[in-house]
């Protein structure tokens, strides 16, 4: 056999070999448009997220953590100078406690005010009591002494006494007049004004009306100074947040990453200081959309990893329609997509063994 036959001999069974080989790719549909279709691998990504100081600043003292520590939900990451904002704490403390002297001083003299008014009240009841008993005497005299002016004139109309005795019986019933005068206006004086009644202790006052009227009216001040007091309460419970937000906490189990600020630098409000990889793990796969009619979320997916081959589950937090670079284009016109491709993002449990950076495989059989 020549080298010429030799040469035909192998193109012959080179091109059988590729028509076999056609053949069963076809058969078994691994070629790799259709291993595409049914194997989609995605990168477990971390999510990251940057601590700050809420709303307050201040001068570093304590950096807690270090790049590549582990931390637990409420961990110390870093604290801020707390001196002037505990100064203005105690301020406010001690303003607080002047304000409460004043209300229950003013509360107590309240109270004695109160207490001075019904005093005041049973003692003018005793003397208008007393009052009346002087009056009733004073009309008791003057009846008397106008029983014996009325006595003496008819004895000196019959001449039977000397007109002396009827001017001494005129006196003393103008004296005992003016003594029921006297007597009365004491009275009105005791009663200022009320309506004298019967019963002396039913009797309003207007002088111990008043006296009740100005006690009461320090309620007021009273209430003023509890608004005061709340006020300073309410700036005592700003600066208490504010003093709590100077102290930075991990706010959930995770790594750190980087630490953007250091020992001693000024800290401005809302700037990011830290960043922290959580341990909620998720990977992206995109999906044709006959594959995404079948997918719901909510729904468990099981992917395993490419180093280790390891079982992993997930579930589906999100399905959505992905971005145009992610559609498949072939021969449509004005690069219009063959086939629309949804994005699907699958979160791995947390307990799962698996470090982010590794890629996982999910089998669409």
């Amino acid at each position: 056999m020549n080298s010429t036959q030799k040469a035909n001999r192998v193109g012959i069974i080179f091109i059988l070999v590729l028509i076999v080989s056609g053949v069963v790719l076809m058969y078994k549909g691994n070629d790799a448009t259709i291993l595409a279709v049914e194997r989609k691998e995605g990168i477990l990504t971390a999510e990251q997220i940057k601590l700050a100081f809420d709303s307050v600043s201040g001068r570093m003292i304590n950096e807690a953590v270090k790049e590549g520590q582990f931390v637990k939900e409420g961990d110390i990451i870093m604290q801020l100078d707390q001196t002037d904002t505990n100064l203005s704490i105690e301020q406010l403390k001690a303003q607080i406690a002047q304000l409460d002297a004043q209300i229950n001083s003013t509360s107590g003299t309240m109270q004695i005010n109160f207490f001075q008014a019904a005093n005041d009240e049973q003692q003018s009841f005793r003397q208008i009591d007393s009052q009346r008993a002087l009056v009733a005497s004073a009309q008791a005299t003057l009846e008397n002494a106008q029983i014996d002016y009325n006595r003496k004139l008819e004895l000196v109309e019959a001449g039977a006494v000397a007109k002396s005795q009827l001017d001494d019986a005129t006196m003393a019933l103008n004296v005992a007049r003016a003594n029921v005068d006297t007597q009365q206006q004491a009275l009105e004086r005791l009663l200022a004004g009320a309506r004298d009644r019967s019963n002396t202790d039913s009797i309003s006052l207007p002088t111990i009306e008043r006296e009740r009227r100005a006690a009461q009216n320090m309620q007021n001040d009273i209430a003023a100074l509890n608004e005061q007091k709340h006020a300073l309460e309410v700036q005592l419970q700003q600066l208490e947040v504010s003093r709590n937000r100077l102290t930075l906490h991990a706010p959930e189990s995770g790594k750190i990453l980087s630490v953007l600020a250091k020992h001693g630098e000024m800290i401005t409000p809302n700037t990011p200081v830290v960043l922290l990889e959580t341990r909620r793990v998720y990977y992206d796969i995109y999906v044709s959309e006959e594959q995404a009619v079948n997918l719901h979320e909510g729904d468990e997916i099981i992917c395993r990893t490419v180093a280790g081959d390891k079982e992993v589950k997930g579930t589906i937090r999100l399905l959505t329609q992905a971005p145009g670079f992610a559609d498949l284009k072939q021969s449509r016109e004005q690069s219009q997509a063959d086939l629309s491709a949804f994005q699907v993002r699958i979160y791995i449990d947390e307990n799962a063994d698996v470090l982010p950076g590794q890629t996982v495989r999910v089998d669409f059989d």
